[in-house]
């Protein structure tokens, strides 16, 4: 049997071969939650005919287990957008705070890292900056996984902290901001044209450890395009010809993000709506002082437990994101 002519466009047969293991995910998905649902069905039957009140434990097990599950794939169908099943690019800028912004930037991203390996994810970090005296500036991860871009659309934002602060020798609460911008990972090579002419091309030390080649050779890359003001970077790669390809990747989906963006004219964009990073701007608001609360101002999702959230449990705000998102028909 001849291959069909799509197998010789590695392009097209990677998106084919990426689109069936979405379905098949898909299908084992709702194959698990039946199974579930059906054993639980059964032992009920079992308990009533049999007038046997030991199987209710079981028959209560399992039915939390259908209910938890059947609650994950239904989140799962809100993943929709274009770019949902892609991996993402997330930045993270400190703002208004000083070195308290810059250590509530290390917070969040080492939340999200927390919650990528607890869902199996693979992240590596692009580039960052120092802060002066600790946390970062910004730094910026890319985190590889089926539907990852569609999970992390919900933390573009400013996320606000209220804490008593380390940094502060009264022991005074101090309020700091940072911002998230999330981008999907776009794998193929998009169809944008970028003149040379708008693009201003910095190159730098890498920031980070790494022997003698980071240290020693100005491998890093910043790019800057003229016209629309977007920065992108990268550093993680070991030669200066892999970091610019990696930028140009980088501002390619921006730009085409921005392109889409415009040609729908939809309330908040692509992006998402870009705020300033400080007051009255907050998506998220994280206190710990003087009482502890996580909740989101779009959702009015709320979590006690402002620990749990920053060890990476951010899942009940990622699903009343996509929910809300759903009914609100907010572009993605």
């Amino acid at each position: 049997m001849e291959a069909p002519d799509f197998w010789d466009d590695d392009e097209k047969s990677q998106s084919f071969i990426k689109e069936m293991k979405n379905l098949k995910g898909t299908v084992n998905g709702f194959n698990q939650v039946n199974g579930l649902y059906e054993d639980a069905k059964t032992l009920l039957e079992i308990g009533y005919e049999e007038n046997d009140e030991s199987v209710i434990p079981e028959a209560q097990e399992t039915m939390n287990s259908f209910v938890e599950f059947f609650e994950k794939l239904k989140v799962t169908t809100l993943l929709s957008g274009e770019y949902d099943s892609y991996g993402a690019i997330l930045t993270i800028h400190a703002g208004a705070g000083g070195t308290e912004s810059c250590d509530w930037a290390n917070m969040l991203y080492r939340m999200y890292c927390h919650w990528a390996n607890e869902k199996g994810f693979s992240y590596e970090v692009l580039d960052y900056l120092d802060g002066e005296e600790t946390g970062y500036k910004s730094i910026t991860l890319q985190i590889n996984g089926e539907n990852v871009f569609g999970y992390l659309k919900s933390e573009r934002g400013v996320h606000r902290l209220v804490r008593m602060s380390p940094f502060n020798a009264a022991g005074k609460r101090q309020t700091s901001f940072v911002s998230c911008d999330v981008m999907p990972d776009i794998e193929e090579d998009l169809d944008i044209n970028i003149n040379e002419d708008d693009l201003k091309i910095d190159t730098y030390r890498s920031s980070g450890a790494g022997g003698q080649h980071i240290n020693k050779t100005s491998s890093a890359v910043r790019i800057t395009h003229i016209p629309t003001g977007i920065v992108v970077q990268c550093q993680n790669e070991r030669s200066q010809h892999s970091n610019k390809d990696k930028a140009l990747k980088m501002l390619k989906a921006r730009l085409y993000m921005l392109k889409q963006q415009e040609n729908a004219r939809k309330v908040s964009g692509i992006r998402g709506e870009v705020k300033d990073n400080g007051w009255g701007s907050q998506i998220r608001s994280y206190v710990m002082q003087p009482y502890t609360l996580v909740k989101d101002h779009r959702t009015n999702e709320e979590v006690g437990n402002v620990q749990s959230v920053l060890d990476g449990k951010i899942d009940p705000f990622i699903s009343a994101y996509l929910k809300w998102n759903s009914l609100n028909k907010n572009v993605e």
